[in-house]
């Protein structure tokens, strides 16, 4: 009989899930997984720690209820496949954690309750993140629950870095710079301590490049700024988020074209970014494919973006002694990361063409700056925090 910790990651269509054996002080991958499209005909795949395939299913449009229907089917699965393996708790990433939550905490009632009530300041992930856990809460209500956040990491920023020129009063209740991808720039900042110690310890800019895309400012391992805000909506260019925008530009749209609160939301979550430019795709994959001059401009605006926002955080710093690259486009997109690096030369960073071709660990020459493009792993966080508070 062992112990194994459940990390759950839901997002808004999605439930992704990842199993880990507890060896003694260390956390074994069992399995990851994932339902996808929970809002039409969902689909179910489990994998092995080595890729290969352990169980798949395809559903019809409706046969599972969203996210009760997700877990419902997860629990089922897992329990027909444990080979006598105990849950010992469930870990789940919470996106937002706002002024309180600002390291992992076990879940009560009352704190769902209280993180519920962050829910405007990220619409499209708080709900989701809580579904699962009053869930499990109701099925499963003897194991221990817990909640790491996205924001966590964040809140080493100095205040001025937190900081809106708003009046006093609205800071004051909260109106501030958060920052998010928290538990993916945590891993890297361990992981790039055992890679290159003396840039762990510098200025480091991490880039969490994917659907939602943000940066971190690291000094000796610590966030100093970053580029999201209140919400995931600031900074960088996304799948289907604006990034950072003139806020004169909503004040337009609400007078001149009549756009209210809901019509806003769609338009800055879900229209804008790569697919509202190039008209094509919110995917960095075909974008690269595509012949579409709409579909090269979303990408040039993308990665200028990205340099604007990589001098913005060095300045921040002071100076800049690493970058690194991280997430689905950070990891994989060689063009993308090309275009950066090559904009950075006046920083002094270079590129190993033939290391970022090959998608290798470190992709600038060996007598420069270090450029890396190190692979994240936010659900092993997750669980390293979780195995910490079930064994405090």
């Amino acid at each position: 009989m062992s112990d194994a910790i459940l990390v759950i990651n839901a997002g808004s269509s999605s439930l992704k899930f990842a199993v880990f054996s507890i060896d003694g002080d260390d956390l074994a991958l069992a399995q990851t997984g994932i339902v996808d499209n929970l809002l039409g005909a969902a689909t179910f795949a489990a994998r092995n720690v080595g890729g290969a395939p352990l169980a798949k299913r395809a559903f019809a449009v409706g046969e599972l209820d969203a996210h009760d229907g997700a877990i419902e089917f997860l629990l089922d699965y897992l329990g027909k496949s444990n080979d006598g393996t105990t849950l010992a708790a469930v870990g789940h990433r919470v996106v937002h954690g706002g002024e309180r939550y600002v390291a992992p905490v076990r879940l009560t009632p009352a704190i769902v309750d209280d993180l519920a009530r962050l829910s405007p300041l990220a619409p499209l992930h708080q709900p989701h993140n809580l579904a699962p856990i009053r869930i499990f809460a109701k099925r499963a209500p003897g194991v221990p629950q817990v909640a790491c956040f996205d924001t966590a990491f964040h809140a080493t920023a100095p205040a001025i870095a937190q900081a809106f020129a708003l009046p006093r009063e609205l800071s004051d209740a909260g109106i501030r710079r958060y920052g998010f991808h928290g538990l993916s720039y945590e891993f890297i900042a361990e992981r790039l301590r055992d890679i290159d110690g003396a840039a762990a310890a510098g200025r480091v800019v991490v880039a969490h490049l994917g659907n939602g895309a943000s940066m971190c400012a690291m000094v000796e391992g610590r966030s100093v700024a970053t580029t999201m805000g209140l919400t995931a909506l600031d900074g960088l260019v996304m799948g289907t988020r604006t990034g950072s925008i003139d806020p004169g530009v909503l004040l337009y749209l609400m007078r001149e074209r009549g756009m209210d609160e809901p019509a806003l939301s769609e338009l800055l979550y879900k229209r804008s970014g790569l697919l509202g430019v190039s008209g094509v795709s919110s995917d960095m994959r075909a974008l690269e494919a595509s012949d579409d001059a709409n579909a090269a401009a979303a990408i040039d605006l993308f990665c200028y973006r990205a340099v604007r926002e990589i001098g913005s955080l060095a300045a921040a710093m002071g100076g800049i002694d690493a970058l690194v690259f991280t997430a689905g486009i950070g990891e994989h997109a060689a063009p993308v990361r090309e275009k950066i690096v090559l904009a950075l030369a006046w920083l002094g960073f270079a590129l190993d063409e033939a290391a970022n071709a090959q998608n290798a660990l470190r992709i600038a020459p060996h007598d420069g700056k270090p450029v890396y493009a190190i692979p994240t792993d936010e659900e092993r966080m997750i669980a390293r925090h979780t195995r910490g508070i079930i064994s405090a």
